[in-house]
């Protein structure tokens, strides 16, 4: 089997040097090549050729976001960003994924050399996975106008279940881009570093007509409502006489995940049982398949993203094997098939 080939993009020779011994002592990795900004890459895509890029955000001449949309629009490469968290990284690490990235990894904080090596499992996985990723074109969406018929607004308390992985932001905002503002509540898992889910909440909520935000202990899952849970905790669905509300817990990771889409959809099998819905789309491993399992047996209504569609098909087609999922749907059809069974 032939190795990953892999070029690197980064203005730090620090963080060059780090990221190069630490992936060049997996064998199935080959460093190709390593450039200080767009321009030297650009040269050494067309002679080197790489299976993956990682690509710094921040870069003299040229930044990391131009370069990927243009590299999208012209030899569409699957890119792992590497980012620095700042408010503003954070959002353009949510423009890159939104233009096609399929993934990032936080740079840490502190020493570069003794963080990133920490951080290994989590790059060579990525990098792995980025191999079998399923490049998308850039997505744009405006406010949906339609609405659930007025009959259901409170009849119905049902709640939706999502977790997603690798593509999954991209893959979540095509769900919500199908659905109304008055949609049941919604709780959200996407594998998300902690520092960065708050600005995907914030970035999704400005796309959105649903009140949109990262989730609180003790937040409600109420009629237009959509909480994504912060990195870094497990989210959990409970329920008192008012309806269902969340609880976040620190916990040890699941499947190396924290929050774990397991963790969070058994939860949901237990409290809400046949008043929920619950969707796995895209994303490597096997994270969510226990517990859609579970949602299922419990009554739950179960959909997972199709193979085609999937940037990832890891989290879906193990859910599948598993016999957990009742529908098995591309991208575009889930919001509708969502919104067919609150009617029905």
């Amino acid at each position: 089997m032939k190795p990953i080939r892999l070029l690197i993009v980064d203005d730090s020779p620090t963080v060059q040097s780090v990221l190069t011994s630490i992936l060049s002592e997996h064998t199935d990795i080959q460093i190709v090549g390593t450039a200080f900004d767009p321009y030297e890459a650009k040269d050494l895509i067309l002679k080197t050729r790489p299976d993956v890029i990682t690509l710094d955000i921040e870069m003299p001449r040229m930044d990391g976001i131009s370069f990927l949309k243009r590299l999208m629009s012209f030899r569409p490469v699957p890119v792992i960003m590497i980012s620095s968290f700042t408010r503003e990284n954070s959002r353009r690490t949510m423009e890159a994924l939104n233009a096609g990235a399929v993934d990032f990894v936080a740079k840490p904080t502190g020493d570069v050399r003794t963080g990133l090596r920490e951080l290994e499992r989590e790059i060579t996985s990525k990098v792995r996975a980025a191999t079998r990723a399923k490049i998308k074109p850039s997505i744009l969406f405006g406010k949906p106008e339609k609405t659930l018929p007025m009959a259901t607004i409170g009849a119905s308390n049902k709640i939706i279940a999502i977790g997603a992985s690798t593509g999954g932001t991209r893959a979540i905002r095509r769900v919500l881009g199908g659905m109304p503002s008055n949609i049941n509540g919604v709780a959200i898992v996407q594998h998300m570093a902690a520092r960065f889910t708050n600005t995907f909440a914030e970035t999704l909520n400005e796309s959105f007509p649903m009140d949109i935000k990262e989730a609180e202990q003790g937040d409600r899952l109420d009629t237009g409502k959509v909480l994504v849970s912060p990195g870094g905790q497990h989210l959990h669905v409970a329920k008192d006489h008012k309806g269902y509300y969340v609880r976040l817990q620190d916990g040890r990771p699941v499947k190396y995940q924290r929050p774990s889409v397991d963790v969070f959809f058994h939860s949901v099998a237990r409290m809400a049982g046949r008043d929920a819905i619950g969707i796995v789309l895209t994303g490597m491993g096997d994270d969510g398949a226990d517990g859609l399992l579970a949602m299922k047996q419990a009554g739950a209504f179960t959909i997972a993203q199709d193979e085609a569609t999937s940037v990832v098909f890891g989290m879906p087609g193990s859910a599948i094997a598993r016999g957990a999922v009742e529908i098995v749907a591309p991208l575009d059809e889930i919001a509708d098939i969502v919104l067919s069974r609150l009617i029905s």
